[in-house]
């Protein structure tokens, strides 16, 4: 894999008696959702692989921004939502070995502190921004490769807040 995007899902509602695994999106998440899809297709228009949490706020995200991009495979993982992303490791080590382009659309805390763990080097204003928050539809964008020991490096090369 090439590149990895990281994605937390768009902002969500909280109806009364509406348990959190099934939570929609808020309006203001329904349109971020869709431009978030915008930006995704400016910067990487093709996605070989999406790895989705099954919860609902995150599955909407997905639907929202995927009528801009060409993903070529989509599937739901509940590790994503069961562990608050102790499990994104392992998430991204089953992602198929020819994946050029990986996006996972999750939750925080994990989106967030996978991706500041992953992000040590690259565009340092961006990761000062990611650090200082990561917010509903954030989005980093790493590039990932082996060094020359065999060991995975990755660098930030953009953080993203579309908004809608």
């Amino acid at each position: 894999m090439k590149t990895l995007i990281l994605m937390r899902h768009a902002k969500s509602d909280y109806p009364d008696g509406v348990p959190d695994f099934e939570r929609p999106l808020a309006p203001r998440g329904e349109r971020d959702a869709a431009a978030a899809g915008v930006w995704l297709a400016a910067a990487l228009p093709i996605i070989d692989e999406v790895v989705v949490s099954p919860a609902r706020r995150a599955r909407d995200t997905w639907a929202l921004c995927a009528p801009h991009l060409d993903a070529r495979e989509v599937r739901e993982d509940r590790r994503i939502y069961d562990d608050w992303g102790a499990c994104l490791p392992d998430v991204v080590a089953g992602i198929h070995a020819g994946t050029e382009t990986a996006l996972i659309v999750g939750h925080n805390p994990g989106i967030e502190e996978y991706a500041e763990r992953l992000a040590k080097a690259g565009d340092s204003a961006a990761r000062a921004r990611m650090i200082r928050k990561f917010p509903t539809c954030g989005i980093a964008v790493l590039g990932m490769h082996a060094d020359a020991a065999g060991g995975d490096v990755s660098v930030l090369r953009a953080f993203a807040v579309p908004r809608g």
